[in-house]
């Protein structure tokens, strides 16, 4: 009896190290594919022969800045390590430093026009002309109205933003910071980062703030 235990727990050690040394294995092979392809001049050509300029959509949307490269190395961006920690946090800190408050210090415009941005989702692609006016697909990811019966749920429900959250000022620095660039809290958010990628200019994104924070707003009602 004490001979098949000693054998079944010697079976156990075994299948641990297994199991053990195939986790690291594919963690390492992970790191080193990522590693691999970023030095391979074949990857390389397949990624420019993949893609190509058209309209006002040009090859350089295809280069990675320090977040996306960040954010593209998915274990080690949502891993709990010092090095992953400390990563995230120079790159929140980047992009919360680039974030430009409003020039003319005013956080809210209008309402009707930031729900016909929200409800837009035109803009920025290849088939557009520089002139076209970019919305910012908001419903993609939100419930923001009530009456709008088709929205995403990537992103939390905005329905009372204001009633819920109040209007001080501390709330409109961050929900302007939110919507300018989201990576600044998240270095990893699904969120675009409009103002970085010049999505939404100023006036539009003042737009949008008054319609989550505009007491008049129907999405405060």
């Amino acid at each position: 009896m004490i001979k098949f235990i000693q054998q079944y727990l010697h079976t156990v050690a075994l299948a641990l190290g297994l199991i053990i040394s195939l986790a690291l294995g594919v963690l390492s092979f992970s790191g080193a594919a990522i590693a691999q392809q970023k030095a391979d001049p074949a990857f390389q050509k397949m990624m420019q022969g993949g893609f190509k300029a058209e309209g006002i959509a040009g090859l350089d949307r295809i280069q990675q800045d320090e977040t996306q490269a960040f954010c593209s190395d998915v274990d080690f961006a949502n891993g709990n390590s010092k090095a992953a920690t400390a990563k995230r946090e120079t790159i929140q800190k980047l992009n919360m430093a680039e974030i430009q408050l409003p020039s003319d210090f005013i956080y809210i415009g209008d309402w009707k026009k930031g729900e016909a941005i929200a409800q837009s989702g035109r803009g920025a692609t290849w088939t557009d002309s520089a002139k076209t006016p970019v919305g910012g697909g908001c419903y993609n990811c939100h419930e923001i109205n009530k009456k709008e019966i088709s929205y995403g749920n990537i992103g939390p429900s905005l329905w009372n933003y204001g009633k819920t959250r109040g209007y001080s000022k501390q709330i409109m620095v961050y929900t302007w910071n939110r919507i300018s660039n989201s990576k600044a809290y998240n270095a990893c958010s699904n969120m675009p980062r409009f103002a970085h990628f010049k999505l939404l200019n100023e006036k539009q994104i003042q737009d949008v703030m008054a319609l989550l924070l505009d007491p008049q707003s129907p999405v405060n009602q």
